[in-house]
């Protein structure tokens, strides 16, 4: 049975008819977004709260990470919405950064870096639907993309995360995936919410540092890293995830002038404004000043990754926030904003009528469609630096083509980070997948030899040799590099394989 709100007419007169009957716990509970690896053995606070959202971050497991498992967990937290006295579904969110990321047998597509190079804002579109598409089928209807960071220094660990350095194509690209996102109309059962991350100037902290400092002025700060924000919030965008780093040495998740009269004045964006992981942790002072600041800068929804028996957890949240109004240091006006941004996004999504799109749409989940467009991607992302006495393409029919490497036979370094854990991993990350390598093996002539080895012995008699090198995957906090160079093992393969006089391609 479909979950339904206590609403009536219209969309003002339904979220305000909803509001006069909310108790001062049930908005703030509407305010709070727990982790799900909190409420392990506790999802019963999803009704003692009253619960408006629950997230699984980067490494927020669940026993199944099948399309099926996650429906059966998603269903089992609406019902537990259903039993709360206003019976308001919970908002499901996930970073599916890359398609639905945290699925295994989903399709990935290439990171937000090689969709920037496609420079084709209809494919990203196609991109985003498909992910729509595979999301919702799992009970997700929010998605924490598109991340619209123009990224300014490489040595930012992000910068895959980022469609590039020109804010025209940032702007572009992300315009394309909120459309491709929430699709014609954001009440339809395969659209989700997109939230535009990360507000703002993320990718031009001083040397690339990743929730660091971006030391700009404010003229440089709204040419550069605002656009990507104006145009989504035209595009429809109804959420917007605030960011880590600084502006000038104050913290965004304090800053009340980019958050309220910037972004929600001067920019009239309506939809809610949710925090980072436990980012209102890093402000000044206690946890309770921390939440008063965050708040009263315009924060509406909180990211709270602890639980009970933790420090800074979702319950101390709701109280110290119902202290806070009933003191009068939060108004009770910030609060009733909040709530109604977030019901608003709630009522537009359509969430209370949304059932379970069922098996059909499970089975659509890593389909033989939905890879054809991750594999044109795939295609247009492709990047050709240089081709010396034109030795590419390669021929079907060489005699014996020799790959080596550390990235020729390895889906995990692939894939990157993002990528079923967080921080992505090397080897067998996902179930399924073709390695360069094994790619290889299937594309060449039947009278074409292919061999192997990952440190480029055996390279000597081939008609052409393939080295793949790159980075271990790695996600946010952990791929800030001072030194951009290949590693030391990479660069021993390609110059034993350069000495060996055979034509060299390198990945």
């Amino acid at each position: 049975m479909p979950v339904r709100l206590l609403f009536s007419q219209d969309a003002n007169d339904r979220v305000s008819a909803l509001m006069v009957s909310m108790t001062l716990e049930e908005k703030i509970g509407q305010m709070t977004q727990a982790d799900y690896g909190a409420l392990k053995g506790r999802v019963e606070d999803v009704v003692t709260y009253s619960l408006g959202s629950v997230l699984w971050g980067g490494d927020t497991e669940i026993p199944d990470i099948t399309a099926r498992g996650w429906a059966a967990t998603t269903a089992d937290l609406q019902a537990l919405s259903a039993r709360t006295r206003l019976k308001i579904p919970l908002l499901l969110g996930v970073d599916a950064v890359h398609g639905h990321n945290n699925v295994n047998g989903a399709v990935l597509f290439p990171h937000n870096i090689g969709l920037g190079a496609t420079r084709n804002a209809a494919l990203v579109e196609r991109v985003a639907r498909v992910t729509a598409d595979e999301l919702t089928a799992t009970g997700i209807p929010w998605d924490f993309a598109p991340c619209v960071a123009v990224a300014r220094d490489e040595r930012w660990g992000r910068t895959y995360e980022s469609f590039g350095e020109n804010p025209e194509l940032v702007r572009e690209l992300g315009v394309a995936y909120v459309k491709g996102m929430q699709g014609p109309r954001l009440t339809d059962a395969a659209s989700a919410l997109a939230c535009v991350k990360h507000y703002v100037g993320d990718g031009g902290t001083t040397g690339g540092k990743d929730q660091g400092n971006t030391e700009t002025d404010e003229e440089t700060l709204r040419r550069i890293h605002l656009p990507g924000y104006v145009d989504a919030i035209a595009a429809g965008a109804r959420s917007i995830m605030v960011s880590f780093n600084q502006w000038n040495g104050k913290k965004l998740h304090g800053h009340r002038y980019l958050l309220t009269d910037v972004l929600k004045g001067e920019l009239g964006f309506k939809g809610f404004l949710v925090s980072d992981w436990a980012a209102i942790d890093q402000l000044p002072g206690s946890y309770k000043e921390q939440i008063a600041a965050s708040i009263n800068a315009g924060l509406d929804m909180v990211m709270i990754p602890n639980g009970p028996g933790t420090d800074k957890n979702y319950q101390q949240f709701i109280t110290l926030l119902t202290e806070l109004v009933k003191e009068g240091v939060v108004p009770q006006v910030r609060i009733d904003d909040a709530v109604r941004r977030i019901l608003e996004a709630k009522d537009a999504m359509g969430l209370s009528d949304r059932m379970s799109r069922g098996q059909q749409a499970l089975e659509m989940v890593g389909s033989p469609e939905h890879r054809a467009v991750a594999r044109d991607a795939v295609r247009q992302s492709l990047v050709l630096l240089k081709n010396s006495q034109d030795l590419l393409p390669l021929s079907q029919n060489s005699g014996r083509v020799h790959l080596s490497g550390r990235g020729a036979d390895n889906i995990g370094m692939q894939c990157g980070g993002w990528t079923i854990i967080w921080q992505g991993k090397t080897g067998d990350v996902v179930v399924g997948g073709t390695t360069i390598r094994r790619a290889v093996e299937q594309a060449v002539g039947s009278g074409t030899k292919v061999t192997f080895s990952e440190d480029g012995e055996g390279v000597a008699g081939a008609d052409v040799a393939i080295v793949v090198v790159g980075e271990d995957p790695y996600a946010e906090m952990f791929g800030d590099r001072a030194d951009l160079r290949l590693s030391a093992g990479d660069s021993a393969v390609i110059e034993k394989i350069h000495a060996s006089g055979v034509p060299m391609v390198v990945v």
